[in-house]
């Protein structure tokens, strides 16, 4: 299976260290050889690399390890396939433009006979299950909230019940980001932590590497990480329920809901 990585913080913050030990585990410490990418978002703008080659082979990844991208709102992704050819276009993230904004989607799993009829607002590029679901996640906002933005309250309510429709298919663990704010869903394995003053010192897992955070930040910065697994050695991270939605902004986490439906032991989510 892939794995995912999310940043959700209040400040503009680098995501270098974390996607160091990340992308190791594509092709080195780990199996997910195809292909990763990842999206900044910088105001309204995103920053989005893409590359079929492994994470832990790939130049590009290396550009990305080095360049202090700063964003409040990130989510990566190392793949290995399970429906669709190894391909750039079938790489994650997924990105389209709904309300004047751009929505960046990537999900970890597998998703059997899910075939929803896509009225051809949002399409497909390539072949995966994630980037069906993913548009048709988009779909169904439109078609519920038309023209008008609804508030976070309304709209992660929407994206609970789109959830619960599709969880009964599969695998579902999913990153989900506007720009503002970041959704995650824990279909079987999900884990976050939250990093805020006084900062520790963290090692990573997958990499001889350690930073002491507090020569990095400021005491009223704070940062949520979530990883498929954890990232580092000597912190205590959060395993969220299988099958829950969380919402996170500003490095907060505002609301969580339970995604499971129905008699527990026969639907992965």
């Amino acid at each position: 299976m892939c794995q995912l990585l999310g940043m959700n913080c209040n400040v503009p913050t680098d995501i270098c260290f974390s996607f160091t030990g990340f992308k190791a585990r594509g092709g080195r410490t780990d199996i997910h050889q195809d292909g990763w990418g990842i999206a900044f978002f910088e105001g309204k703008g995103v920053r989005q690399f893409l590359d079929p080659l492994p994470s832990a082979h790939s130049p590009v990844a290396e550009l990305v390890r080095n360049y202090p991208i700063k964003s409040t709102n990130v989510i990566a992704h190392i793949r290995k396939a399970t429906q669709g050819i190894v391909s750039l276009e079938n790489t994650h993230p997924f990105m389209r433009e709904l309300w004047g904004s751009y929505w960046v989607f990537a999900h970890n799993g597998n998703i059997l006979n899910f075939d929803p009829i896509l009225d051809g607002t949002f399409r497909p590029v390539g072949s995966t299950d994630s980037e069906k679901a993913f548009c048709w996640i988009m779909q169904g906002l439109q078609k519920k909230f038309g023209d008008v933005f609804p508030s976070k309250e309304d709209l992660f309510s929407a994206i609970h019940q789109l959830t619960l429709d599709i969880c009964p298919h599969g695998e579902f663990n999913f990153l989900l980001t506007n720009g503002d704010f970041l959704i995650a869903h824990s279909s079987t394995n999900l884990t976050y932590i939250v990093r805020k003053a006084p900062f520790p010192t963290a090692e990573l897992k997958d990499e001889d590497l350690k930073v002491d955070f507090n020569s990095l930040t400021t005491p009223l910065d704070r940062v949520a990480i979530i990883a498929t697994v954890p990232l580092t050695n000597n912190e205590q991270w959060t395993a969220m329920k299988p099958g829950s939605l969380w919402l996170f902004r500003d490095g907060h986490v505002l609301d969580s809901k339970d995604t499971i439906s129905g008699p527990k032991e026969k639907i992965l989510c």
